[in-house]
């Protein structure tokens, strides 16, 4: 190039065709990606395999006796083949729905269920918020062991315990006479189920259910606690507008959880603490299929009960989930 003079470069044109199908990517993700999974697997086989355990315990355990609920649309004798000798339909479903046996084991169930989630489901979280606030070490450490402990000891002690406070020469009663009442015999009375076993797993699950709401608080970062108190917020403030909508995913997991467990309430304990005199009040579902099935041997008639409460179930948890998601904005998936 001279002085005064200026060089022009023409570059040569491109002529793309607008009528040409872009070039296809999905082979290249879907080899990508098979390639990622196949090199993830060669380079971690030693983590995949403690799968092997957990998926077959599922597979054997959970999934391969699922085909048993066939029985409930065919009719199963003892001995006989697991599909039954013949087509019944919805003949068992029919018997249960015209069954007011049925009806009131179903009532108590939702009955003990709801006043479990009401009352009990709470009591951890405000546990949780009561510790959280304390300020000696030692005295939180002494109070989380004592609450835990009950957690811990078999259903038959907890039993044990239960009709040993509530006898007639129990410790429940002896308070009761020496203020003047008279001896209630609680076991042998219907009205008293319901409050004796509600107690009861209040005393043994709230210290337990207290240890998932604590490491949630963990996480709530502390200086949106300082810019609260410098802003003046006292400490009732700071737990409604920080703490809980710190620990509300927490919360809703476990609501979603305990909603979709509503109709399973806890079938060990009613079977030790109810007897034929508290059936009006004590009969659960589960109970009743116990009698039903195993005590009885009308097992396709309590496949059909036992399915219904299932269906139910994840009718439940699917509600709670997408209703959870899109109020609050947390869900299970």
């Amino acid at each position: 190039m001279t002085h005064g003079t200026e060089a022009v470069v023409t570059a040569p044109a491109v002529v793309v065709d607008a009528t040409a199908d872009p070039p296809s990517s999905g082979g290249k993700q879907r080899r990508v990606r098979r390639d990622t999974w196949a090199t993830a697997l060669r380079r971690d086989w030693r983590l995949y395999t403690f799968l092997v355990l957990p998926i077959a315990f599922l597979l054997l355990f959970r999934y391969v006796p699922m085909a048993g609920n066939v029985i409930a649309f065919r009719r199963f004798r003892p001995g006989g083949s697991i599909f039954g000798d013949e087509w019944v339909g919805l003949h068992y479903v029919e018997m249960f729905l015209n069954d007011p046996t049925f009806w009131r084991v179903f009532t108590n169930t939702v009955v003990l269920g709801a006043l479990t989630l009401v009352i009990v489901f709470p009591l951890p979280i405000v546990l949780a918020l009561m510790l959280n606030e304390l300020r000696s070490r030692r005295f939180k450490k002494a109070v989380q062991t004592i609450t835990y402990l009950p957690h811990f000891m078999s259903i038959v002690i907890v039993a044990g315990f239960v009709y040993e406070l509530t006898a007639l020469n129990g410790t429940i009663n002896q308070i009761i006479t020496a203020v003047g009442g008279e001896e209630i015999s609680f076991m042998q009375r219907a009205d008293w189920f319901r409050p004796v076993y509600v107690s009861s797993e209040i005393w043994q699950v709230v210290g337990f259910g207290t240890i998932l709401y604590l490491a949630a608080l963990t996480t709530i970062d502390d200086q949106l606690y300082e810019a609260s108190r410098i802003d003046g917020a006292n400490r009732w403030q700071q737990i409604w507008h920080i703490t809980l909508p710190g620990i509300r995913p927490t919360i809703v997991v476990l609501l979603i959880l305990n909603i979709g467990t509503f109709l399973a309430v806890g079938f060990e304990k009613v079977l030790l603490l109810y007897n034929p005199l508290t059936y009006s009040t004590a009969d659960v579902i589960a109970t009743y299929l116990y009698r039903v099935g195993l005590t009885s041997g009308s097992f396709s008639y309590a496949a059909a009960i036992g399915l219904f409460e299932a269906v139910i179930g994840l009718t439940l948890v699917l509600s709670a989930n997408a209703i959870s998601k899109r109020l609050v904005g947390a869900s299970l998936w």
